[in-house]
């Protein structure tokens, strides 16, 4: 029934390709973040594969929950200031996308400054708004 609904149905196939787009997005995330400890898992042991497997797991989902709750932040800054967040646009982001991330090097935090920054609820400061581009 759902491949013959496929070609004949334009949202179905709209719908279809956004969750592949979302999860090819997810793949490419892992894959970046694998390719950070070059792409191998190095160890020889079953258990250790697994645990350097289930390592990376949650290092995704971590970066995937971050930025989800971020863009929810965003979102809700906009349409506090009035800016329009169409529902149906934001259908297709993915929080699965890694240019906030850095995937090699070391970042010192000083962790009383950070803490010190963070608003009532917990979070850290959004990032002020870019010039439109004209």
């Amino acid at each position: 029934m759902c491949a013959a609904r496929y070609p004949a149905d334009e949202t179905y196939r709209r719908k279809i390709a956004r969750q592949l787009n979302k999860g090819e997005s997810l793949h490419s995330l892992r894959r970046s973040l694998l390719s950070a400890h070059e792409g191998a898992i190095r160890h020889r042991h079953l258990a250790a594969q697994t645990e350097q497997a289930w390592c990376l797991t949650l290092l995704t989902n971590s970066v995937v929950t971050w930025t989800t709750e971020y863009y929810g932040l965003a979102i809700a800054q906009m349409r506090a200031e009035g800016r329009a967040a169409d529902d149906e646009l934001l259908a297709h982001i993915s929080p699965a996308h890694s240019e906030n991330v850095n995937f090699f090097g070391t970042i010192n935090v000083e962790v009383d400054t950070e803490l010190a920054e963070l608003d009532p609820a917990g979070y850290r400061p959004l990032r002020p708004r870019r010039p439109e581009r004209t």
